[in-house]
């Protein structure tokens, strides 16, 4: 597949990292011709100086071969440009990232159809939505749904006083073994481990464990999570991001402060928020946070423009007895760093952004997709084909490639977490992780 992407920025990076790893033909067009011959060198990929909006431009980059555009820039007027052009050629899909939210409006003038693009992205619309999306797991720092939300994927980290430490998986389900769930990945020291049942859980190890949402509780109560609603939540930073969680919070049971520092902005959502209490206020003035009772906060969400001010405060927070914390970064790979600091969700906007995207273009193969935030991994669900391999075996036989994990199965619309025992039919859909070196195994193993 020939993919063209216009912009050279974090997400365009990003996307360009991850296609031209798969073998995808790449180009990156981009007007810093610096920044566009690093990345040439960096990657196996070809790249074109000049506008995303110039139709000069994008026929020089080949746009009468490309079968995905996607337009990243940071101007929203070359995006939408960009793709009303290559709407001329024979593109099969479009993708453009904007800022603006009255696009993102499903009433909106100008929306998808209008405008003959596939997918419009916001990066803070994203973010603001994997953010009120993690507040709802409570614990965990990831996850993932599938089969229109009867199963799930979840995140957690094993803290050093966890009971499970040094126990192995078998141990673990022997436990309970009335409990149905699968642990379908370790994270440890960022390399990626599909687990056995002789593996043993380690302080600090990030585990993924896929479970039907009718369970979640019962699977958070073995493995000592908590799955309760936080009841008092500290926002800080009152832009985008901070507004739009705030409104989409104001829905549920949750006390709601949020603080910025620009007294203008203030006013307007103190207009714009009904149960939100609006603090104009630095949100590194520790004095001003104690007395506000951010020493008693469920979770602090850190989400100014500043990375900054964004770990800085949430460091103070968690200093003063904040439980949990949620941190807007620029700089992905800063995550890592900020594990050890003991912050406990780092979110990029831009790198939330490209997995949406990516999740998309997966989509035309596969039911549904989800990326794990900084690792190799996937998750997918796909449909059995109709072959004779696939036909009545048990799950033990079926062969699956090394490196991915069966973690649910769909049938007739209802989901089921296997067993070995479990019969494999010609249209179940199956929920399969796997690692990126496996990725492409496990494409030619479900092909028809």
């Amino acid at each position: 597949m020939r993919i063209t992407i216009v912009g050279a920025g974090q997400v365009g990076r990003y996307l360009c990292k991850k296609f031209s790893s798969e073998g995808q033909e790449v180009v990156l067009i981009d007007r810093n011709e610096s920044k566009l011959k690093r990345l040439e060198r960096e990657l196996n990929i070809l790249t074109v100086h000049g506008s995303g909006a110039s139709a000069r431009t994008l026929a020089e980059a080949g746009i009468s071969k490309t079968d995905l555009f996607i337009a990243v820039t940071d101007s929203d007027e070359v995006n939408l440009v960009a793709c009303f052009v290559s709407r001329h050629y024979k593109v099969s899909t479009r993708i453009a990232r904007v800022r603006s939210e009255e696009l993102l409006m499903p009433d909106s003038l100008l929306n998808e159809e209008v405008l003959g693009i596939d997918l419009i992205i916001s990066p803070n619309w994203a973010m603001a939505n994997e953010i009120v999306k993690l507040i709802q797991v409570s614990e965990a720092f990831d996850t993932a749904e599938f089969s229109e939300g009867q199963v799930l994927l979840l995140g957690y980290i094993v803290n050093q006083d966890h009971p499970f430490i040094g126990k192995t998986l078998f141990e673990i389900g022997k436990m309970a073994a009335d409990i149905k769930y699968v642990m379908a990945a370790i994270i440890r020291h960022g390399d990626t481990i599909i687990p056995r049942g002789e593996d043993v859980i380690q302080a600090g190890d990030k585990i993924y464990l896929m479970v039907l949402r009718k369970d979640k509780a019962k699977v958070e109560r073995l493995f000592n999570f908590s799955s309760r609603l936080p009841e008092r939540i500290f926002i800080i930073g009152g832009g985008d991001i901070g507004y739009m969680v705030a409104r989409q919070l104001e829905e549920m049971p949750i006390e709601i402060k949020l603080i910025e520092i620009d007294r203008r902005r203030c006013q307007f959502l103190s207009e714009n928020l009904s149960n939100t209490i609006v603090l104009n206020m630095d949100g590194l003035d520790a004095q001003a946070l104690l007395e506000e009772g951010i020493d008693v906060s469920d979770l602090v969400i850190a989400v100014t423009r500043s990375a900054t001010t964004n770990i800085l405060g949430s460091l103070l927070a968690k200093h003063h007895g904040t439980k949990r914390c949620i941190v807007k970064i620029t700089r992905h790979d800063f995550i890592p760093m900020l594990d050890k600091l003991g912050i406990d969700v780092a979110l990029s906007p831009r790198q939330v952004a490209a997995d949406m995207i990516i999740r998309y273009v997966r989509r035309a193969n596969i039911v549904s997709v989800a990326t794990i935030l900084d690792t190799d991994a996937e998750v997918i669900e796909l449909t059995v084909p109709d072959s004779k391999k696939f036909k009545e075996v048990p799950l033990k036989d079926l062969d699956i490639p090394k490196g991915a994990l069966v973690g649910a199965v769909v049938r007739d619309g209802n989901a089921f977490i296997p067993s070995g025992e479990s019969i494999i039919k010609t249209g179940d859909n199956l929920v399969i992780f796997f690692t990126r070196d496996a990725s492409k195994i496990v494409e030619q193993f479900f092909k028809p």
